[in-house]
C-alpha cells in the first residue's frame, strides 16, 4: 500500500466524509423522529445501524491489523471518565436528538435545529478544553486501568470478541424483527 498524505489525504477525507454522511442519511438516522423514536423504544433503526457499523468496522479493523496494514494504538482505559462522558453524551443526545455525526449530517440536509445544537457541541468542547487541567487531576486519575483492551480484560482473542459481538448483533436483530412481526 502507498502512504496517503497532503492533498490526496484531504480529498479522501472529503470523499469518505461525504460517503459517511450519505450512508447516515440513507439509514434514516439524520431524521430527528427516527432518533427520538429509538429512545421511545418504537423504532430500532438507530440500534440496527450502529450495530451494523460496529460489526463491519470491527471486521475491517481486525482484517487490516491481521494483514499488517494497521495497528492498534491503545489509550488508557479511564473508567470514571468513560462513565461520566457516556452519561453526558447520552443526556446530550436525548436533548439534542442527534449524536455528533448524525447532527452534522442533518445539518447537510438543511436542518436548522441541528445547526443550533452543533453550536452547543462546540461550546461544550470549549468548556472541556478550559477545564481539562481539573478533569485530568480529578477524573482521569481515578479508576485508571492503563492501556488495556476489552479482549485482554476478559481473556479472549480479538477474533473471539468480534464473533461474540456479531452473534449478539444477530440475536438483537432477530429479537427486534420478531417483535415487529408480532405487533403487526
Amino acid at each position: 500500500m502507498f502512504p496517503v498524505t497532503g492533498t490526496s489525504a484531504l480529498i479522501l477525507a472529503v470523499v469518505f466524509g461525504f460517503a459517511f454522511g450519505w450512508l447516515l442519511h440513507r439509514g434514516r438516522v439524520t431524521n430527528y423522529d427516527t432518533i427520538l423514536n429509538q429512545f421511545r423504544l418504537r423504532d430500532f433503526t438507530v440500534l440496527k445501524v450502529m450495530l451494523t457499523a460496529i460489526i463491519v468496522g470491527g471486521i475491517g479493523v481486525l482484517a487490516l491489523t491481521q494483514m499488517g496494514y494497521a495497528k492498534f494504538h491503545v489509550r488508557d482505559a479511564n473508567m470514571l471518565a468513560t462513565i461520566i462522558g457516556a452519561a453526558i453524551f447520552g443526556v446530550g443526545m436525548v436533548l439534542y436528538g442527534y449524536c455528533p455525526g448524525t447532527g452534522l449530517a442533518a445539518i447537510a440536509t438543511g436542518s436548522v435545529h441541528a445547526l443550533v445544537g452543533a453550536a452547543g457541541m462546540i461550546f461544550g468542547a470549549i468548556l472541556y478544553a478550559f477545564s481539562f487541567d481539573w478533569v485530568r487531576a480529578n477524573i482521569l486519575s481515578v479508576w485508571k486501568l492503563g492501556k488495556v483492551t476489552l479482549p485482554e480484560m476478559v481473556g479472549v482473542t480479538p477474533l473471539a470478541m468480534y464473533i461474540a459481538l456479531a452473534a449478539f448483533a444477530v440475536a438483537v436483530f432477530w429479537f427486534i424483527e420478531s417483535r415487529r412481526v408480532e405487533r403487526r
